[in-house]
C-alpha cells in the first residue's frame, strides 16, 4: 500500500496526536477517571488538620499534620500523614527528604517524648516529670549565675557577662519566638548563645 503524506498532512497529524494525548494527560482519559473513583474515598477528609513548623533546620518550612481521632472524645490523636503547607511563604508545599519522612520521625519508637535526667554516679538515663525539669534547670542556672556573673570588667566597665553556661536554641521557629529567645538569653548575660542549626 503506497500512501502519499504532504507536509502539511504530516503536520496535521501530529498535531491532533500531541492535543490527543495532551487532552489525556490533563485528565480527560477514562484511565484517570477510573483511578480518581478509586482513589476518592481515602481522601484526608475525616482527619484533623493542624499546620505546623518542620523541626528540622533553620529553614523553617511550613507543614501540615493530619490525624485521625478526636481528642474531645477521650480518642488518641494519630498522625496518619504529614505534608508541606502549600500556603507557607518559605517553602510552598515543597519538603526536602528529611521533612518528606517526618511521619516516620513521629512514630519512630526511640523518639523522647519526657524529659530524662541522669542521676550523677548512674549508668542509665530515668524520666522525670515537665516541672521536675524546668524547675532543676531553673534552680541550676540560677546557682550558676550567682556564682560566676560578671558584672564588670578588670577595668571597671560594665559587661554583664555569663559566661559558664551556654544556651542552644531551636532554629524551627517563627521570627517573632526567635527574637523572643534571643533578647531574654542575653538579658541574662549568656555569651554563649547558638542554635541546632550550626551544631
Amino acid at each position: 500500500m503506497n500512501m502519499e503524506l504532504s507536509r502539511r498532512g504530516f503536520l496535521k497529524a501530529a498535531g491532533a496526536g500531541v492535543a490527543g494525548t495532551t487532552l489525556g494527560a490533563m485528565g480527560f482519559g477514562e484511565a484517570e477517571a477510573a483511578v480518581l473513583a478509586h482513589v476518592r474515598p481515602f481522601k484526608l477528609t475525616t482527619t484533623v488538620e493542624t499546620r505546623n513548623t518542620c523541626p528540622y533546620c533553620s529553614v523553617a518550612c511550613g507543614i501540615i499534620m493530619y490525624s485521625k481521632g478526636d481528642l474531645r472524645k477521650g480518642e488518641q490523636a494519630d498522625i496518619v500523614h504529614i505534608e508541606g503547607d502549600v500556603d507557607h511563604p518559605t517553602n510552598r508545599g515543597t519538603l526536602c527528604p528529611k521533612g518528606a519522612a517526618l511521619k516516620d520521625f513521629v512514630h519512630a519508637p526511640t523518639r523522647l517524648k519526657h524529659p530524662m535526667m541522669r542521676k550523677a554516679g548512674s549508668d542509665r538515663f530515668e524520666q522525670v516529670s515537665w516541672d521536675f525539669a524546668l524547675d532543676r534547670i531553673a534552680r541550676l542556672m540560677k546557682h550558676d549565675r550567682d556564682a560566676n556573673f560578671i558584672a564588670k570588667n578588670a577595668k571597671g566597665v560594665p559587661v554583664n557577662r555569663w559566661t559558664t553556661t551556654g544556651f542552644l536554641a531551636a532554629s524551627a521557629t517563627t521570627n517573632e519566638t526567635a527574637y523572643a529567645t534571643y533578647k531574654v538569653v542575653r538579658s541574662t548575660g549568656i555569651v554563649a548563645f547558638d542554635n541546632q542549626a550550626r551544631v
